[in-house]
């Protein structure tokens, strides 16, 4: 049957249909060490004891009805207090935008910004901007950034692009990778925006940036989260942000996230969105209105959740940089946020005790997944060439008791490799 030529031609998430293969073999017994969701063991991770309990405040007081397209009042009127007093940004009423998650406020940005044949920029690896430009039917500008970058896209990699581009869609910390931004290196990129958008005519459109956040609490160490606004006061008019409590929060099914932008382009994703009617649900609107305010709860929860995320983090790591000085095929990034770790296996060539030769880096995924039960999403499932040997493994779900087991299984099966 012939459909809509979108239809036709979309792919569905590699992630998530990586993630249901996983666990139909795990539900059938097969022991894997599951690192492949960017999600939680709410077991391991649970939400925050009292946002849960003004959730189950909220539906018990019967807030069950629609809420505002753009957010309830009050839940917009917390999430001004939350950003300015954690993040310093000072935004209005009207330049937020309330959704169930950022996946819809993602989509609202692009459908509001890029007509047909617009130039999107991004980097890959990263999280669905190739679906997301496909569905506006965008000139796909891919930089496929380096690991001397820590996989970040530089302004150097960006300049030769930027001339008529609509939209560059950035993300610190960045999914899937676990890295950030330098000061340095973001300042640039706001410079290299900011003299473009003066170079254009009135009318001209302007470039945009897509700034994705969502993991902006969770940095480790020294790491600092940096963001456009804050650096370039004059970026304000040019910067979309996304974030959520999804991360944060270990609230992933708990569906509220937040935009805030230029109340002319936030006013477009509404209308947008309020004909998709991707909510966010009442009850928790209400809940985390209240929630965002409770900023000795919110440390005490940060404070934990953290440490649980970076001694899992530095942990892997650890193990990794054994194996790699044991002189097998791997490698790590040094933790510095969100809740995923950038690994190595660069095996294709090698040959299984069997004698079959790894062709592929599809070969080398199954291969670990097999002989070490070590499920991790390639960069390739994130836009990068197939060949690329990167991985991003995530803690979500990782009991620490098992690290040092699935270290040993992974250098026992990389060892039979000649």
């Amino acid at each position: 049957m012939k459909l809509s030529h979108l239809s036709e031609t979309l792919i569905g998430s590699e992630i998530v249909k990586l993630g249901g293969e996983i666990r139909e073999r795990m539900r059938q017994g097969a022991q894997i060490y599951n690192f492949t969701v960017g999600d939680f063991d709410p077991s391991i991770f649970p939400i925050p004891q009292e946002l849960e309990d003004e959730i189950v405040t909220a539906y018990r007081n019967h807030f069950t009805n629609y809420p505002a397209a753009e957010g309830n009042l009050d839940l917009r009127e917390a999430i001004v207090s939350f950003m300015k007093e954690w993040e310093k940004l000072d935004y209005s009423l009207s330049e937020i935008l309330v959704s169930s998650g950022g996946r819809p406020l993602i989509y609202a940005t692009y459908r509001a910004i890029c007509d047909k044949g617009d130039k999107v920029i991004y980097a890959v690896p990263s999280w669905n901007n190739n679906h997301y430009t496909h569905f506006v039917e965008g000139e796909h500008v891919v930089i496929e950034a380096r690991a001397e970058n820590n996989f970040m896209p530089t302004a150097d990699e960006i300049r030769p692009h930027i001339k008529e581009a609509t939209l560059i869609s950035l993300c610190s910390p960045q999914n899937p990778t676990g890295t950030t931004f330098s000061k340095n290196e973001l300042e640039a990129i706001c410079d290299l925006v900011l003299e473009e958008n003066t170079r254009r005519t009135e009318k001209e459109k302007k470039v945009y940036i897509m700034y994705d956040q969502m993991y902006w609490h969770l940095t480790y160490g020294d790491i600092k989260h940096y963001n456009p606004v804050s650096l370039r006061p004059e970026m304000r008019n040019y910067t979309i942000f996304i974030d959520a409590i999804s991360k944060v929060f270990a609230a992933t099914g708990v569906r509220v996230g937040w935009s805030m932008g230029p109340s002319s382009i936030i006013t477009k994703m509404k209308a947008i969105l309020g004909h998709v009617g991707a909510w966010a649900p009442m009850a928790e609107q209400k809940a985390v209105a209240i929630f965002l305010g409770r900023k000795n709860a919110i440390e005490k929860y940060l404070a934990h959740f953290k440490k649980g995320l970076e001694e899992r983090l530095r942990g892997i790591h650890a193990g990794f940089i054994k194996l790699k000085n044991a002189g097998l095929p791997v490698d790590c990034i040094t933790p510095q946020a969100a809740i995923y770790l950038t690994i190595k296996v660069d095996a294709v060539g090698k040959r299984t005790p069997d004698g079959k030769l790894l062709e592929t880096q599809s070969d080398v995924t199954a291969y670990i997944l097999n002989e070490a039960g070590l499920a991790v999403v390639p960069f390739y499932a994130f836009g990068s060439e197939r060949s690329n040997p990167w991985y991003r493994l995530s803690v979500g779900t990782c009991k620490k008791e098992e690290i040092n087991e699935m270290i040993n299984k992974l250098g026992e099966a990389l060892r039979k490799l000649h």
